[in-house]
């Protein structure tokens, strides 16, 4: 068990690792694909004070290095549910399952409107996680819908185990396998009676068994049901808390201004409180 989770590899997730760290907490960051962040796809940051123009991507690497040089644990994967329990936070990441004391949402900012049919077929046909389902539809057609960075490393994978996959994503992706078809649509719902029947895409029917929906990030309210929200974001206080006792939050889930000197001031805030937090216990 670890005594800090930071759901979020950005600047406000790294800063929060950094403080629970000197602090002496063991320390996991859980992150996606760095390709999914905002900041990476900035080519000059220009207003991070003593940085100048610096790209995105660099500044993400060092605050990265500077997390895990003191210590931070770092896992690759998509938290697709939190369950609180007796003082013990368990995050589902995709198909394994990890414990921490204390939680810092760094997510940023995440926009998953749901598509029409999708909250009605979920566990009937409805999927977030390719390896946590994938074997169930060994053999049958599937259609992966494509959000993320790492979708088309997901479909591949489906693909390989037997799965009869189209990719389906409003841009083309990258590193698909050739054998996969693809369709580009953007207005998507899902059907079926029972369970998943069709993904019908810009109006074109796509008969399946099964629908793997690939977002960068799960939805706050689907992520922690009992969040309190404001305008879309995390409220919280001036000391990044959250009201889920051991819960804290930083960046640009908590609302604006979207800044990089905002995220790491709030993620110091969090980090600090989250380890004095921890302390209490």
């Amino acid at each position: 068990m670890y005594d800090l989770a930071v759901v979020g590899g950005g600047p406000a997730g790294l800063s929060a690792a950094v403080q629970a760290r000197v602090r002496g907490k063991s320390v996991l960051i859980v992150s996606g694909d760095v390709r999914d962040n905002a900041l990476y796809k900035a080519q000059r940051v220009d207003n991070y004070l003593g940085l100048p123009e610096t790209g995105g991507g660099a500044l993400l690497e060092r605050f990265r290095r500077h997390a895990q040089a003191l210590g931070a644990q770092w896992k690759s994967g998509r938290v697709l549910n939190i369950l609180p329990s007796g003082g013990t936070f368990y995050l589902g990441i995709g198909s394994d399952m990890t414990q921490a004391r204390a939680l810092v949402l760094a997510t940023g900012v995440v926009r998953t409107r749901k598509y029409p049919g999708e909250e009605a077929h979920l566990g009937r046909g409805v999927s977030y996680c390719a390896t946590c389902d994938g074997m169930l539809y060994r053999g049958r057609a599937v259609a992966v819908v494509g959000k993320s960075a790492d979708a088309p490393e997901e479909a591949n994978y489906l693909q390989s185990i037997g799965c009869r996959v189209t990719y389906v994503s409003d841009r083309v992706p990258e590193g698909l396998e050739a054998a996969i078809p693809f369709v580009k649509a953007a207005k998507l719902e899902i059907t079926g009676e029972a369970g998943v029947e069709a993904l019908r895409a810009d109006g074109r029917m796509l008969p399946c068994a099964g629908v793997f929906i690939l977002r960068p990030a799960m939805a706050l309210a689907d992520l922690l049901p009992d969040l309190a929200l404001k305008d879309g974001y995390i409220a919280v206080d001036r000391n990044m808390a959250t009201n889920l006792p051991g819960v804290f939050a930083a960046g640009d889930c908590t609302g604006l201004p979207l800044q990089v000197s905002k995220a790491v001031g709030e993620g110091q805030v969090a980090g600090h409180r989250a380890a004095e937090y921890l302390d209490q216990l």
